[in-house]
């Protein structure tokens, strides 16, 4: 692996990715509001980047955009690798250990998730303070602890306080509604069932994705320190429970992109 690593990390710095001082992951039906905000950007395909998972099994965008936010350079993923697309954990977050090797001193994640809390609504945000992990694989496993100096990382500050701090801030300052909350992450792709939601309220979970866990679990296995936004896409009331389409929930992170893209421009003109 850290010869991987060193492959891709080599390669795009030879393609004119030098010192980024911030990584981001865009999720779901998010990204184009923040990538338009990259000024002067250099845009590589996953395809071209050595061991790169291949983004061909992905319905996202595979494109990773270096550029200037508010005079901080940035790298952004633009679409990003899943558990249920058949990826292995270590490939879903070979990308992060690559920017972290390129300089990235902190991390920001989005994510499309179902909400579960009556108190809110569908096209809100909210910050996520916590996680439950109920994937069935880690991304830790199985690697050769010799090339690494936190075998076993703690995880009971996940997410960077002082990011969050910064990032409720902000959200107050702009009156961008940012609710705080438990994020449970599952293996997909299905959605829930009324029982499973129950379940996953049940165990302390206010929102459900697929994704984000294994990127941060990650992150503070190389001290980076992280924070993540859910954007939230349909409402999952067990008790009022209608179908919904992957199209609907796109549609809703899309409305969503604005203040979330206004939440991280801020943040990162901040750090």
């Amino acid at each position: 692996m850290i010869e991987q690593i060193q492959a891709s990390s080599g390669f795009l710095k030879e393609r004119g990715v030098l010192q980024p001082e911030v990584g981001v992951i865009l999720g779901t039906g998010l990204g184009g509001r923040f990538v338009a905000a990259i000024g002067d950007p250099l845009v590589i395909p996953y395809s071209e980047i050595p061991h790169f998972p291949n983004a061909e099994a992905s319905f996202h965008q595979g494109k990773l955009i270096y550029g200037d936010v508010r005079g901080r350079k940035v790298l952004a993923m633009q679409g990003r690798f899943h558990y249920y697309e058949g990826f292995s954990m270590q490939e879903i977050t070979f990308p992060v250990r690559v920017m972290k090797a390129l300089g990235i001193s902190r991390l920001l994640i989005s994510n499309a998730s179902g909400n579960m809390n009556p108190s809110w609504r569908k096209g809100e945000l909210m910050l996520v303070d916590d996680h439950i992990n109920l994937q069935p694989d880690n991304p830790l496993r199985g690697i050769s602890q010799q090339y690494f100096d936190n075998p076993f990382p703690d995880m009971s500050e996940p997410y960077s306080k002082i990011l969050n701090q910064k990032l409720s801030a902000i959200a107050r300052k702009k009156n961008i509604k940012l609710h705080v909350g438990v994020y449970v992450a599952v293996s997909g792709p299905n959605l829930e069932t009324r029982a499973e939601y129950r379940f996953l309220r049940g165990i302390g979970a206010d929102v459900v994705g697929m994704s984000t866990v294994p990127e941060v679990i990650v992150a503070n296995h190389i001290r980076l320190p992280c924070c993540a936004v859910s954007v939230l896409t349909d409402d999952c009331d067990p008790e009022n429970l209608k179908p919904v389409k992957i199209e609907e929930i796109i549609a809703v992170a899309a409305k969503a992109e604005e203040p979330l893209t206004e939440l991280f421009v801020e943040l990162i003109a901040e750090m």
